[in-house]
């Protein structure tokens, strides 16, 4: 279904401002692929805080203009779904990368994050990024791991003085 020009500039402002917000953004080849597996990863992407849309090229390039995505411009070809992280800057990648290994027909095309632009091959390296719950957990032990060392030798000093 053609869209009109009122439809087209609801899509470009809808995508802008997705794209205005998230942390990273995947494009994916998503040729082959059935109705029913795209519903599913849809309704996946809602679950996990991930913005995802099927759109033409031509709006998505006008699109991510004046964003950090506008790195992506040039590698918007083909038949392609855009995915924006809305949550951390992994997620949109964890969700792409875990439906590609079980539908071989969606292929990543590019990764952005940070205002660059990524082969698909780097999909892997954002997917492993930890979550924001994850990263405070991993900050908090940092944190930790100073203040129980003092304590664990203060413990043995004591320990040494009442044993002589």
């Amino acid at each position: 279904m053609a869209l009109n020009l009122d439809s087209k500039k609801a899509v470009v402002e809808e995508v802008a401002v997705f794209a205005a917000k998230a942390h990273s953004a995947v494009a994916a080849e998503y040729r082959g692929l059935t109705v029913s597996e795209l519903t599913e990863l849809r309704k996946t992407a809602r679950e996990t805080g991930v913005y995802l849309r099927v759109v033409k090229n031509t709006l998505a390039k006008r699109a991510v203009v004046g964003t950090e995505f506008e790195c992506m411009q040039s590698g918007l070809v083909g038949p392609l779904l855009i995915a924006f992280s809305m949550e951390d800057p992994g997620s949109a990648a964890r969700l792409i990368s875990n439906f590609a290994k079980t539908h071989d027909k969606l292929i990543t095309k590019i990764v952005a994050i940070g205002g660059q632009s990524f082969d698909g091959s780097e999909l892997a390296r954002l997917a492993s990024l930890p979550t924001r719950d994850q990263g405070i957990a991993l900050l908090m032990s940092v944190m930790r791991a100073p203040t129980e060392k003092f304590v664990r030798t203060l413990a043995a000093i004591r320990e040494q003085k009442e044993a002589a």
